[in-house]
């Protein structure tokens, strides 16, 4: 990065504290801090919803999945698409809560503040781990565009006799004070700062304006790298010699064909049962999420601009989406020969950006990317504040606390939040071990939500008792479990996995897969001959690799130089599908020195040999991590998990964790006594009042509704049951038939 660039990427930190600082002067009581005073309109809680959604590991994520395995990568992000027209529907609920965090709906609801001071700690826990995830992903973003120059140059140039500076530049750190530290250590610290200085000044509406400015230059950046990545592809005097072709000509040319399927070459890892699940998954938990009282609507001055708000924010992430898609096809196509990119494709998005913007852009590319991160963790980090001042502070420590305190309370209790996501990110720098802490978290209060929405009889017992299972099923049992008896890492009946298989296709090489075994060949070729001289050192100079044409290549093979043509000769293309365990995290053998041996070879087709491996017989096993115990549930019913596709696999390790906790909410309603009669009438008569925006006709409307909640029996679905579902308005069905066609028309894109 130049100059420019970091003059670029500090004023437009400077710009955000400006904002905070301006924000700030109008926050006078705590929903002012909390929710912005609820008054947002529809382009803000647009670029809200957006900014909560889109994390700096998104395109990075996108960039690598694509860059190795084609368009079938944007599956990566894209699970969340069919979620999005049910936030039609949701985006009205957070609204008429007339709350400031979700803690607050579980202590009127269940009538419990126990209830909700355990949300609030769950919430709080859930930022700091969610908030880690993302800014875990900040070195694998910035470390291709702020890499030393030497480093750099290196990799651009792809030539093996530099590969020596190239590992020794590109170790990560950067050097403050004359220290060397990890560049993760240096980032990660100094964004939070600044998230920190601007959220806890201005609240939710400096965390919504910024949002909006970093809405707009992520969208602006990633469709600016399209058409300069198609005009280099165009312009590339060895991808197109004749200069005839455009750049989608040149990517078609250069890719193979299965870039471009949308589905990819392993389809069964997308099933339709496994779709399903994720989508139902998805749904089940989003809703419970804590930011969600503020980005999923609550924020917002009217209920229509809560749902458009919603709607559009994360269709807007869909179809960036695509952007980075199609900017991960072009690097596929211009840098597939560039060793750091194949040994490292999280690096994809990042390089493609050094390479093709100029001076000043790519530090607003980093600037936009980072601020992806701001955009996510600033509206936890005042959510979470909320949680702590509200639902802890105030109920069970001061009780008296005036607004003022409050304001305060929940500023330093913002940093702590944020403080709590370095520490994760620092300590745990996993990001898959991260995301799967974020799964499960959710659905420890989804049922009792959801139920809660709709069933009267749901009461604070039943919660509890949900909560604690869950707490018990998906984490407790499967973490302790193992600890406390050591021999079920042993227990036979629990070293149920699938086949291991090796899958060796002869594909057709593509111009692209060319470029790259060159390079490799040149590598390869390069490190052999050091030391080498006389004879020895003229026979290695005889096998250089070298380019005869730009669909042939001539590189060293086991029997003398081999001739590799573009669209004419096959390659062996290795796929292996390790074993998974059914019900640890792996399997392993006691003994390590016992290593897998084929014991069956299948002809698949012409060109496909699959061979199938396992330990020898009698080979003593061991399980490894937590305990999988969702699966559990399906060895009474006789099912052959071993033979179940992953993808199948996939979808019935979530049926349990999604179903299960309904279930026990539902038997422990029946069996325990319900909620007072009083508290139920308000509740659901504080449900069906519309909104009104303007806040003494809307405590109107309230009072008229608390004095009267059998005027709401009308707009039941079922009036006189305790099912409390409301008949869909005209609005509900279009609006959600509209959202389920653009789902669609992006795909079809």
């Amino acid at each position: 990065m130049t100059l420019p660039d970091y003059l670029v990427l500090g004023g437009y930190f400077l710009m955000m504290i400006g904002i905070g600082a301006y924000c700030a002067t109008r926050i006078n009581k705590q929903e002012d801090f909390f929710l912005g005073g609820r008054g947002f309109g529809k382009l803000l809680q647009t670029f809200a919803a957006f900014g909560a959604g889109t994390g700096s590991s998104d395109p990075v994520n996108t960039g690598r999945t694509t860059f190795t395995g084609g368009m079938s990568g944007m599956w990566s992000v894209m699970f969340w698409l069919f979620v999005t027209p049910f936030y039609w529907i949701t985006g009205v609920w957070y609204r008429r809560m007339r709350h400031l965090t979700l803690g607050d709906w579980f202590v009127e609801r269940y009538e419990s503040r126990g209830l909700g001071a355990a949300y609030s700690i769950f919430g709080v826990l859930f930022f700091m781990i969610y908030g880690s995830m993302f800014f875990s992903a900040i070195a694998k973003t910035a470390e291709p565009m702020i890499m030393p120059p030497t480093a750099t140059a290196a990799v651009a140039t792809a030539d093996p006799s530099t590969a020596t500076a190239t590992d020794e530049a590109d170790d990560n750190t950067v050097s403050v004070l004359g220290t060397k530290m990890e560049l993760k250590n240096v980032l990660i610290p100094v964004i939070a700062v600044v998230v920190v200085l601007y959220g806890i000044a201005g609240g939710l509406a400096a965390a919504y304006f910024t949002d909006l400015i970093q809405g707009l230059c992520i969208i602006g950046l990633s469709v600016m790298l399209i058409p300069i990545g198609l005009g280099a592809l165009s312009d590339n005097p060895e991808l197109n010699p004749g200069g005839d072709k455009t750049g989608f000509e040149v990517m078609h040319d250069q890719l193979p064909e299965s870039y471009f399927d949308i589905i990819g070459s392993s389809a069964a890892e997308f099933s339709l049962l496994y779709l399903g699940a994720i989508v139902l998954a998805n749904l089940t938990g989003i809703v419970v999420q804590p930011h969600f009282i503020a980005t999923g609507g609550g924020s917002a001055k009217t209920e229509y601009n809560a749902r458009v708000g919603l709607v559009v924010g994360n269709f807007l992430k869909r179809f960036c989406t695509l952007g980075w898609v199609l900017t991960a096809l072009i690097a596929a196509t211009l840098y597939a020969d560039v060793p750091a990119l194949v040994k490292e494709p999280d690096l994809t998005w990042g390089y493609a950006s050094m390479q093709l913007l100029g001076p000043g852009f790519r530090g607003l590319m980093l600037a936009c990317l980072l601020a992806a991160l701001m955009s996510s963790v600033d509206a936890q980090m005042v959510v979470g504040a909320g949680l702590i001042v509200r639902n802890l502070y105030v109920p069970f420590l001061r009780p008296q606390a005036s607004e003022r305190e409050c304001l305060w309370a929940g500023r330093l209790t913002g940093m702590i939040v944020v403080a709590g996501s370095c520490f994760f990110a620092l300590t745990f720098y996993d990001m898959l071990e991260q995301l799967e802490l974020t799964f499960w978290f959710p659905l420890v209060f989804a049922a009792p939500f959801w139920i809660g929405m709709y069933w009267r009889k749901a009461n604070g017992r039943a919660a509890w008792t949900t909560v604690i299972y869950c707490l018990l099923f998906f984490f407790v049992i499967p973490y302790f479990g193992p600890q406390v008896f050591s021999g079920l890492r042993t227990n036979q009946d629990l070293m149920t996995r699938t086949p291991h298989t090796v899958t060796t296709t002869q594909a057709i090489a593509s111009k692209s897969l060319l470029r790259r075994k060159l390079t490799e060949a040149n590598t390869a070729w390069t490190a052999a001959g050091q030391g080498l001289t006389g004879p020895e050192l003229d026979k290695h100079t005889a096998s250089k690799p070298r380019s005869i044409s730009p669909e042939k290549i001539e590189i060293p093979g086991p029997d003398g130089m081999q001739v590799i043509e573009a669209g004419v000769t096959r390659l062996p293309s290795v796929k292996t599908s390790k074993s998974n365990s059914i019900f640890w995290k792996s399997i392993s053998p006691v003994d390590k020195s016992v290593k897998l041996a084929v014991i069956d070879t299948t002809q698949v087709d012409e060109h496909t040999v699959r061979e199938t491996l396992e330990y020898p017989e009698g080979t003593e096993l061991h399980g490894e991590g937590n305990l999988k115990l969702n699966l559990m549930f399906y060895q009474p019913l006789g099912i052959d998990l071993a033979a179940q596709s992953k993808s199948s696999l996939n979808a019935l390790g979530l049926v349990p964790k999604i179903v299960m906790p309904f279930l026990v909410m539902i038997v422990a309603s029946l069996l325990t006594r319900k909620n007072s009669e009083e508290a139920l009438d308000r509740y659901y008569a504080k449900m069906k009042t519309p909104v009104d925006p303007d806040p003494e006709a809307d405590a109107r409307k309230l009072e008229a509704a608390y004095a009267d909640p059998s005027t709401c029996e009308r707009v039941k679905l079922l009036p006189g049951s305790s099912l409390e579902f409301q008949k869909p308005t005209t609005e509900d069905v279009v609006g959600f038939i509209i959202s389920v066609i653009v789902c669609f028309a992006i795909i079809g894109i």
